[in-house]
């Protein structure tokens, strides 16, 4: 199956860290609200509150969080209006960067995040100038020991999947158009193999490979947007070669 950026592995297991310290709870409960707030509180009716659920059960979020959060963005319980933002910028190396955010203060947000990147040797772009490199698509994250390989390609690529990653010896990473998303994600249901994550991500169409120095700068650049509060998730064209990677991450 095709190469796939090595960003979207190591965003994957720094999720696991911040769940340790509740970071990602509070991306989740911003993303509950929002998506109750938008099409109500009822999942099998709301696709997007389907998925920030499973996303939220996914590191283990308290079933009480889930529906407080959720409650909160219907109006039964009082709660913050977050809007949704999306910047565009530009890393070390000319990688695009894609910020999604939700904030209750959107000037706040905006002087936070261009320090972030001035400090990284980057820039704010303006609208458009890099959105059009990416596309929306469904992922899925499968744990290993959850199917074999030869029954979960099969399932997933009749069910419309695109492609499924094999390059972690840990999990299998699936990518969907967003119209077969829920269809591959019933199909694994129905077979009773968990899916660890699903979410809607933006995937660009051509990475851009980096210098060793280029690509540590974009990394602690790629983290430090991460670690904003009001930042949902990072996309970018980024693309790290495995040596380079190996010798950054030892």
């Amino acid at each position: 199956m095709s190469g796939h950026s090595k960003w979207a592995t190591i965003k994957r297991k720094k999720a696991g860290i911040d769940a340790k310290r509740g970071k990602v709870f509070t991306k989740y409960i911003k993303e509950i609200i929002v998506a109750a707030r938008a099409g109500g509180g009822d999942q099998n009716a709301n696709p997007r509150l389907r998925t920030a659920i499973l996303g939220a059960k996914s590191v283990n979020m308290p079933a009480e969080n889930i529906e407080r959060a959720i409650k909160k963005g219907t109006g039964e319980l009082e709660g913050v209006n977050y809007e949704e933002v999306t910047y565009e910028g530009y890393g070390p190396g000319g990688i695009a960067i894609l910020i999604d955010s939700l904030t209750d203060n959107r000037n706040r947000t905006t002087g936070e995040l261009r320090h972030i990147l001035t400090k990284a040797g980057g820039r704010m772009a303006e609208a458009g100038s890099v959105q059009w490199m990416f596309q929306s698509k469904g992922q899925l994250v499968v744990a290993r020991s959850a199917a074999d390989e030869d029954t979960l390609l099969e399932l997933v690529l009749d069910a419309g999947a695109e492609d499924v990653n094999l390059d972690d010896s840990e999990i299998y990473e699936i990518t969907t158009p967003l119209a077969q998303f829920d269809v591959v994600k019933n199909a694994l249901a129905q077979k009773g193999i968990a899916v660890s994550s699903a979410e809607i991500a933006k995937v660009a169409q051509n990475l851009i490979v980096l210098s060793e120095k280029d690509a540590e700068t974009a990394l602690k650049l790629m983290e430090a947007l991460e670690d904003n509060d009001d930042v949902q998730r990072v996309s970018s064209n980024l693309d790290i070669a495995d040596d380079v990677l190996s010798k950054l991450q030892s």
